[in-house]
This record gives C-alpha cells, sequence and structure tokens, in this order.
C-alpha cells in the first residue's frame, strides 16, 4: 500500500464542515479495475441465485415399470416404458437440476474490487464523510429528515461502524436507502446505490480492512 493519502472533508449530520480524515489514497484514489468489478458484482449476484430448478428425469417419474408392448410383431416402433421422455407425460432429457450457483474471488481480488468501487465513488463526488450520525428515535420521517439535512436525495448506501437498531429501523421503509457496517459493505452495493454515506468510524475500519488506516 502506497504512503500517499487523501484528505477527505467530514461533516456533521447537519452537513456543517466537522474536520477533515487522512485515508490511504489506494484506498480512494487507487485505479479503478473495472474487471474486477465485474467479476465482483456477478460473483454477488450469481449467489443470489435460488438454484432450485428442477425437473424429473426418468428415475423420478412414476409409472412405466412395464413394457407398453411386445419388442416385435407388432408394426410399432420398439418401446421400453411409457415415461420415456420421446412420450408425453414422460421424463426430460438434460433439464435443469437444483445446483449451487455461487462463486467465490480470492481475498485480494474482493478487496481490489471494493477499493475500485469506493474510488469511483470518490471520483464522481458521491462519497460523503460524517463525524457521526445519530438520531432521536426509530422513527422513518427521522431518518428523511437526517437526509434532507445532508442534502441526498435518491438512493444512498449508508455505513456505520456499529449495529443500530434505532438507524437500521428508521431507514427500512425509505426506498433505496440501506444501512450496512464494514464487514458488510460489498462492491455491488456501493455501485447499487448512487450515493455513499461513511461515518468517520467507519472509515477507519474499511481502511483497516483494505489494509491501510485512516486518520
Amino acid at each position: 500500500m502506497s504512503d500517499q493519502t487523501v484528505t477527505v472533508s467530514v461533516v456533521s449530520q447537519t452537513r456543517q464542515p466537522a474536520g477533515e480524515v487522512q485515508v490511504p489514497a489506494g484506498i480512494l484514489a487507487g485505479p479503478v479495475k473495472e474487471h474486477l468489478l465485474y467479476e465482483s458484482v456477478k460473483s454477488q449476484l450469481a449467489s443470489k441465485r435460488a438454484g432450485t430448478a428442477s425437473t424429473k428425469t426418468r428415475a423420478f417419474v412414476s409409472g412405466g415399470g412395464k413394457k407398453p408392448w411386445k419388442q416385435k410383431g407388432t408394426g410399432r416402433a420398439r418401446a421400453g416404458s411409457s415415461r420415456s421422455p420421446l412420450w408425453a407425460g414422460g421424463a426430460v432429457i438434460f433439464g435443469p437440476q437444483p445446483r449451487d450457483w455461487s462463486t467465490r474471488l480470492p481475498r485480494s481480488a474482493r478487496k481490489a474490487a471494493l477499493r475500485s468501487a469506493l474510488a469511483v465513488r470518490h471520483a464522481d463526488g458521491k462519497l460523503l464523510v460524517l463525524d457521526a450520525l445519530t438520531l432521536p428515535e426509530a422513527k422513518t420521517k427521522r431518518m428523511a429528515e437526517a437526509l434532507r439535512g445532508l442534502g441526498i436525495e435518491g438512493s444512498v448506501l449508508i455505513v456505520i461502524a456499529a449495529r443500530d437498531e434505532v438507524i437500521e429501523r428508521a431507514a427500512g421503509n425509505l426506498p433505496g436507502v440501506m444501512v450496512v457496517t464494514p464487514p458488510a459493505l460489498t462492491p455491488y452495493e456501493v455501485l447499487r446505490h448512487a450515493q455513499l454515506v461513511v461515518t468517520r468510524d467507519a472509515l477507519t475500519q474499511i481502511a483497516g480492512r483494505l489494509g491501510g488506516e485512516a486518520a
């Protein structure tokens, strides 16, 4: 990791200046590796697939144990079972079976993809660092007020340092608003939301996870 750092402004919950934080350049200003972003998003979406599609092969179709007619002398084609894939009500040839679609990238690739996603949001000016985020009660209107105070509209991913039931419940009914902690942060969620809001403590955890320290 490079010794160079990027200075990021920190604001209060009312969008007032609240200092600065130094973040390793490799986390917010590193090269954007688009191929890793693609592979990371594809991997996460594949892991979400149910994989429950199922068809019956001859082993699973009931009936058909008796040979429909004798082998020779009828003038008809040979048939060994009424549950042949060639017959109506028969089995399915090479049909889908339950499977696990999930894939997993190497740890280094997952970290590089997350760094790239963060760099994209920082370059676009869509990364906002808060000194802290608190709400007086777990009400949807309180979160809506907080977002309006920050000048945020549309979809937003909020990253807080630790689970907070008040914040999570307040954001639960707002469309396009998602709250996560640093361990649950993924490139897919970063890119899926138009804006990224991170608390100072959460940014410190993210920097540590990606191989650096925010100061």
